[in-house]
């Protein structure tokens, strides 16, 4: 029955109440994540075998920087760095990392694992709590999702902490 065979008032709400309500279309928008170059330096030792290797990779990258940078390197099965991706900018003593835009980029680059590093401006590289709460919930995060984190380094003035090595991956 519809609502022109309907043959009384309510009859006539029966059939209104059985038909769907048509709601407005929501327009769904298509995007594309690209890897966008900005620029490239040179890395002479080519694979990351130490963390030593990853310092001198990272302190090249961050030269002297007075906030917080934490940035993500991209390895190939090889451990040879694809890219490098600053994920967040933080304040003198603080920065906040959230988990996925420091796999965004290891995702899009197809990354087979990634290493963290981090300076503190202070110049000490010992780990605050946050720091291995950090750690720890990126090597989860990796485990899920099948991108290893090989380690987390701390840089300080001239100096350097791995996680790995202090036993916390």
């Amino acid at each position: 029955m519809n609502i022109n065979e309907a043959s009384s008032q309510k009859d006539i709400e029966t059939v209104k109440k059985q038909q769907p309500i048509h709601q407005p279309r929501k327009r769904v928008d298509i995007v594309s994540i690209k890897l966008v170059k900005e620029s490239s330096i040179l890395y002479k030792g080519r694979t990351i075998r130490s963390p030593q290797d990853g310092f001198e990779l990272a302190k090249q990258y961050l030269g002297d920087v007075d906030r917080e940078h934490f940035i993500v390197v991209c390895l190939d099965t090889k451990n040879n760095p694809t890219c490098i991706n600053t994920c967040h900018i933080g304040s003198l003593n603080a920065s906040i990392v959230s988990i996925h835009e420091v796999f965004k980029t290891a995702i899009v680059a197809n990354s087979a694992s990634i290493i963290a590093f981090h300076n503190h401006p202070s110049g000490n590289p010992e780990p605050s709590k946050q720091d291995i709460d950090v750690t720890k919930r990126l090597v989860e995060a990796g485990k899920i999702i099948g991108i290893d984190v090989i380690d987390h380094i701390i840089l300080g003035d001239g100096n350097f902490v791995s996680l790995k090595e202090k036993g916390y991956l």
